[in-house]
């Protein structure tokens, strides 16, 4: 399978939340936006304010895992063409960040056929689905 990943999936997994994805193992081939690392990171520290008791080595452990995911994947750059796409109507809701990630995957999407759309959340997969994705890990309401 070739998918791209949203932050959403990798955060269950370095995270070890319940449903993690069932078709990780399948992806063969992952690719995801710059902006992962940064939603990744960004939440793993914020775990240091909002759990105090959270132990540093354990942190560290997670933020090592997410560079063994991140290494796996390709990354597609936010570039100035990625920001002006997803400044553009979409066809349902949704934020910033979800709106980049998005056209990142439409973008790669139209040089490379074939691609899944992988996330757990639920408005992305449905403008992810609404934009003729296949979508994998957000249940369908």
């Amino acid at each position: 399978m070739i998918a791209y990943i949203d932050s959403s999936v990798i955060l269950r997994l370095v995270l070890t939340e319940p449903h993690p994805l069932g078709e990780w193992p399948d992806v063969h081939q992952g690719v995801t936006s710059a902006l992962a690392e940064v939603e990744v990171l960004r939440t793993l520290d914020r775990l240091r304010f909002s759990v105090p008791t959270i132990d540093p080595q354990a942190l560290a452990g997670r933020r090592e895992a997410t560079f063994r995911i991140l290494e796996g994947l390709e990354t597609i750059e936010i570039t100035r063409g990625v920001l002006a796409r997803a400044a553009q109507p979409l066809p349902t809701p949704l934020g910033t960040l979800d709106a980049i990630h998005l056209v990142s995957a439409m973008g790669w999407r139209e040089q490379f056929e074939g691609l899944i759309f992988a996330t757990h959340d639920v408005a992305l997969a449905a403008a992810a689905r609404a934009s003729g994705f296949e979508v994998v890990g957000a249940k369908q309401p």
